[in-house]
């Protein structure tokens, strides 16, 4: 989220003693459209001189993922989810991001699965429809909405399939969240025969796991010190927001130089500090199915992956 910091005090930080307000996000007010549609066309330009230089190839592709993310979009919006965006990563493809602390795990699963079943039931129709008139540009059509969203149901972290598994399972639990994640990075670096350039695909997990195991340290001793972490931001006490820095200081060094723990005065990287307490702090999960409705739901999430290969005899 781009943000600006302001140095006004934020009423809902009570509690905060001698500690001076933390610093409010003030929320950049920018032309998120004109933004996705330039990142789209840095994407097509990237892809075609890199991968594929048919322009209709390109273009299926695009339509892919932006279903693929609308998807997601109009199921975080009914959802009650602020702040709703879609973001264009150039070859990698594009995620969505939203906020809402208080999360159901009904709805998070319907909101993972409303990005590859529209495009896997898509493909599977024009490839249908097509078995007859055997059109080469509707063929390529449907492989490319097939390919992509059976892919993203691969059950590995961070593709849909994989958040899926995790939101159903294991959450909240960061030492089978780790392991999920080294397995998902030995399988997604299979990619590199693929392009090598898809390998930072597998790097950029093991960063996050890196940076995640030294969030995850700080949670364990902010419980300890009895410091609620499940919040958001903006009802966050201010003396809170300060210990975590403290924390973040002491465990990221050398990603914040020269600014010192205790020392509860602004620096040049309070924008930085303040998006890296977000990161630290976490949703509230309302585990609201019981073990029979995640087996119905993982159920659900098979048959749409064996959907096409079943019911319109796909070749596996």
């Amino acid at each position: 989220m781009d943000t600006s910091i302001n140095n006004e005090h934020d009423s809902s930080g009570n509690g905060g003693g001698d500690f001076p307000p933390k610093p409010v996000m003030v929320e950049q007010k920018k032309n998120t459209v004109t933004r996705s549609l330039i990142s789209l066309l840095v994407y097509a330009l990237l892809f075609y001189f890199l991968f594929e230089r048919n322009l209709a190839y390109i273009a299926a592709i695009l339509i892919v993922i932006i279903i693929h993310e609308s998807g997601h979009f109009l199921f975080m919006k009914l959802f009650n989810y602020s702040n709703v965006k879609i973001f264009i990563v150039p070859l990698l493809g594009a995620f969505t991001n939203g906020k809402k602390q208080k999360v159901s795990q009904l709805q998070l699963s319907i909101i993972i699965l409303a990005g590859p079943v529209p495009g896997i039931i898509i493909g599977s129709l024009i490839y249908y429809f097509n078995l007859n008139l055997q059109n080469d540009t509707l063929k390529m059509l449907a492989n490319s909405f097939l390919i992509i969203n059976l892919l993203n149901c691969l059950p590995f972290y961070p593709l849909d399939g994989g958040r899926l598994i995790e939101t159903l399972f294991f959450k909240q639990n960061h030492v089978l969240r780790l392991v999920f994640g080294i397995i998902s990075i030995v399988a997604l670096s299979f990619l590199f025969f693929y392009s090598p350039i898809m390998l930072i695909v597998p790097v950029l997990i093991g960063f996050e796991l890196y940076n995640e195991s030294k969030h995850q340290k700080i949670r364990d001793y902010l419980t300890y010190e009895k410091i609620n972490y499940h919040i958001d931001y903006n009802n966050l006490p201010d003396k809170d927001y300060w210990f975590i820095r403290d924390c973040l200081l002491f465990s990221f060094p050398k990603k914040y130089p020269g600014i010192n723990p205790g020392n509860y005065e602004y620096s040049f990287a309070e924008s930085l500090l303040v998006q890296h307490t977000n990161a630290v702090l976490q949703i509230n999960l309302i585990n609201d199915l019981n073990i029979f409705k995640r087996v119905i739901v993982l159920l659900l999430y098979i048959t749409v992956f064996f959907l096409p290969f079943i019911f319109f005899k796909l070749p596996l």
